[in-house]
């Protein structure tokens, strides 16, 4: 079963998809945000296409472990999406995924490190990381993961 890595982001939502065996993550590339709806049926159709069978949407919690306004509109966001889309979602810890794939993109600097981030490199990137993390992650008995609708 493929899975679906999500990094929402209020310009882009980045996008990765695992191999059937659940073993890589690779790049899938970004959705321009259009609200709420609009993405939740693009990723909709993208889940369909691309027969996936479950998905993590990264949660952005502060530093200090405290789930903001952020975390709590991307847990709705999964439960949305898991509702629309009839598969399950869960959520993941993502407090260091954007800055762990902007080192990975080093060196950049400058107008080159502005059209990544435009292009949404860093994004997809970050959704990699999310799901390459959820991958290594075992199923059972580790209370960051939950194999139910997040709720």
């Amino acid at each position: 079963m493929r899975v679906l890595g999500v990094d929402l982001g209020k310009k882009r939502i980045g996008l990765a998809i695992s191999d059937e065996k659940e073993e890589f993550a690779f790049p899938a590339g970004i959705i321009d945000s259009r609200g709420r709806k609009r993405d939740i049926g693009a990723l909709c159709e993208l889940i369909r296409a691309k027969e996936i069978g479950r998905a993590v949407v990264g949660l952005p919690i502060h530093m200090d472990g405290r789930h903001g306004p952020e975390a709590e509109k991307a847990t709705q966001f999964a439960i949305d999406l898991s509702r629309a889309a009839k598969i399950p979602i869960d959520t993941l810890d993502e407090r260091w995924t954007s800055r762990e794939a902007e080192r990975l993109l080093q060196p950049t600097s400058g107008k080159r490190a502005a059209r990544r981030r435009k292009k949404g490199v860093v994004d997809e990137m970050a959704a990699s990381i999310i799901l390459r993390t959820y991958l290594a992650q075992p199923r059972t008995g580790n209370p960051k993961r939950k194999d139910d609708e997040p709720g």
